[in-house]
């Protein structure tokens, strides 16, 4: 599933394209569960619960470099991106799920759209915003150029969230592609 990677200048200039992402009512375009290591599932969909994340994947089996006993960090249940900076990055909707992120929506992430704790309605489900950061690492740069990276994890591009945003399930329920995600 490889794929041409493209140049800082290229992922500069579809900036505005981004930016003009919806404020609210922003669509999930893909549900992605990662039930294994390396593995992806592409989901219609999915159940959301406030203990385990996203029901069938591997986030309760993650180790965290912060905590005492490594225990999985509950702000990191889901992991969202931006569906235009995914588009633009991956080339092909085939390549989003390389990106290792859960829920893939077209929404305006940025810190000033969705500060921390803001709360997102999507399907009988609520999400909570965290401040734990998501920021492009090794394997992103692997799977869509140190251009890429580089672009997600500019000060810009950090603002906006590029590289996505972390959150925790606040109240359990089902979420489909084609939900609706709404501010609450």
């Amino acid at each position: 599933m490889s794929a041409p990677h493209r140049t800082l200048d290229e992922l500069r200039a579809a900036l505005p394209h981004i930016e003009e992402s919806p404020k609210d009512g922003g669509l999930l375009r893909l549900i992605v569960r990662r039930p294994g290591l390396g593995t992806r599932e592409v989901l219609n969909e999915a159940q959301l619960d406030v203990t385990i994340g996203l029901v069938g994947d591997t986030w309760r089996n993650r180790r965290s470099p912060r905590g005492k006993d490594r225990s999985p960090n509950p702000d990191t249940q889901v992991k969202i991106m931006n569906a235009r900076a995914i588009a633009l990055v991956a080339y092909s909707e085939e390549r989003w799920p390389l990106a290792g992120d859960q829920l893939y929506l077209d929404l305006d992430l940025s810190d000033e759209n969705l500060p921390a704790g803001t709360r997102l309605a999507l399907g009988s489900a609520v999400i909570e915003v965290t401040t734990e950061p998501h920021i492009g690492c090794r394997k992103f740069s692997e799977r869509f150029g140190v251009d890429a990276t580089k672009f997600v994890n500019s000060t810009e591009g950090r603002r906006l969230h590029l590289r996505g945003i972390n959150a925790k399930v606040v109240h359990s329920g089902t979420i489909r592609v084609g939900d609706i995600a709404s501010k609450r």
